[in-house]
């Protein structure tokens, strides 16, 4: 593989403009049951995660064997995610973690670099 002379070291967001720092917020979990209590938690979080002014982005991945979930938050600070982390509707969700999944693990991270050939954007 040929490496990248030109990387870019820094995100922009939707508008282009460049963005001083992007938190990563990943939910990895193996679901279990869901019910219709947790189909409706879990949109109203959506929607309220992404009325935050700090959102960036969200993106799924599955892995291969289907087994275990991603769900990644992208913020432009860390304000966004505590707002998010003291929603009515997350708390309740976080209480009852156990009843819609059989494991998971939360991963929060501070993207220092993203680059690549200019024909992706992400997040």
């Amino acid at each position: 593989m040929e490496k990248d002379s030109n990387p870019v070291f820094f995100l922009k967001s939707q508008e282009g403009s460049l963005m001083g720092k992007t938190i990563s917020c990943q939910f990895v979990f193996e679901p279990g049951e869901y019910d219709e209590e947790f189909h409706q938690l879990d949109g109203q979080i959506d929607l309220f995660a992404s009325e935050l002014s700090g959102f960036v982005s969200v993106h799924r991945w599955v892995s291969p064997d289907g087994r275990l979930k991603n769900s990644i938050y992208f913020f432009q600070d860390m304000e966004s995610v505590k707002e998010l982390a003291k929603f009515p509707q997350h708390l309740v969700a976080k209480r009852e973690v156990k009843r819609w999944y059989k494991s998971y693990q939360i991963l929060i991270t501070e993207v220092v670099a993203s680059y690549g050939d200019g024909n992706l954007v992400y997040p």
